[in-house]
């Protein structure tokens, strides 16, 4: 096993409890292993606007992924890549949404669109992503349907209720791939974490994917290791485990 010198973390069902927030043990558990020059990096769903307080109360000083890696910025939110979708297309998934009357947020460099509300001119904004919450079993199935109908899209989730929509190819481990190259580190010397769809693929390609215990099944089978939930500072435990006890 290569010697960990990146740890991504997937934020909410994840790193942070079902309070939203950052216990005082991971905390501290992650300012040991920054101590040690291990690179943390924060790989959300989230747009910068509501994870860069958590990267400052971290002390982290690399990277952020946000928005599913459609956005990766410095920590002093200097934008280094940004993949957005067509506006057109955009629209159209907004037409899927809105026809069937479902919740849906839509992501855009400028702004956030909340509770199905749309812009005026979708050509107005750059778009990095779209979701549908709340969704039953039944619609959920039935949007799937449709949205295999449409090219060119990345489909995961950050919850068994929703689904979310990136450009095609854009998701969190090409991100962290993108990281690496900057930082000269292989993805055999990363870990990760997560809970969800859309940490699927950076869980597989690290050298070490760990899943939270409260993680979707999928994500436990593909896991090389099952941490405790966000609740029971899984993070702080996987950390001590492949890195700290690694010393």
């Amino acid at each position: 096993m290569s010697k960990i010198k990146l740890i991504a973390l997937d934020m909410d069902g994840t790193l942070l409890n079902d309070d939203g927030v950052v216990t005082p043990y991971t905390h501290d558990v992650i300012q040991q292993a920054l101590q040690r020059g291990v690179e943390i990096v924060l790989s959300t769903g989230r747009p910068l606007s509501l994870c860069a307080t958590y990267s400052e109360e971290l002390n982290l000083s690399s990277y952020i992924i946000t928005s599913n890696g459609a956005e990766i910025w410095t920590t002093d939110h200097e934008v280094i890549e940004r993949h957005p979708l067509n506006a057109k297309k955009i629209e159209t998934l907004w037409q899927l949404g809105n026809e069937r009357n479902l919740h849906m947020w839509l992501v855009a460099t400028d702004q956030i669109f909340v509770n199905a509300r749309r812009p005026e001119k979708f050509t107005d904004h750059e778009w990095l992503k779209i979701g549908y919450g709340n969704l039953t079993e039944v619609e959920k199935t039935e949007l799937l349907n449709e949205l295999n109908n449409v090219k060119d899209i990345e489909i995961t989730n950050s919850s068994l209720t929703n689904i979310e929509i990136n450009k095609f190819g854009i998701n969190k481990a090409y991100a962290i791939e993108t990281i690496c190259k900057r930082m000269d580190i292989t993805m055999g010397e990363v870990m990760t974490v997560g809970d969800s769809l859309n940490d699927f693929k950076m869980i597989k390609q690290a050298g070490i994917g760990v899943a939270v215990k409260n993680a979707q099944q999928l994500i436990l089978e593909t896991a090389d290791f099952v941490t405790d939930t966000n609740n029971e500072n899984g993070v702080a435990k996987a950390i001590e485990k492949y890195v700290l006890k690694q010393e």
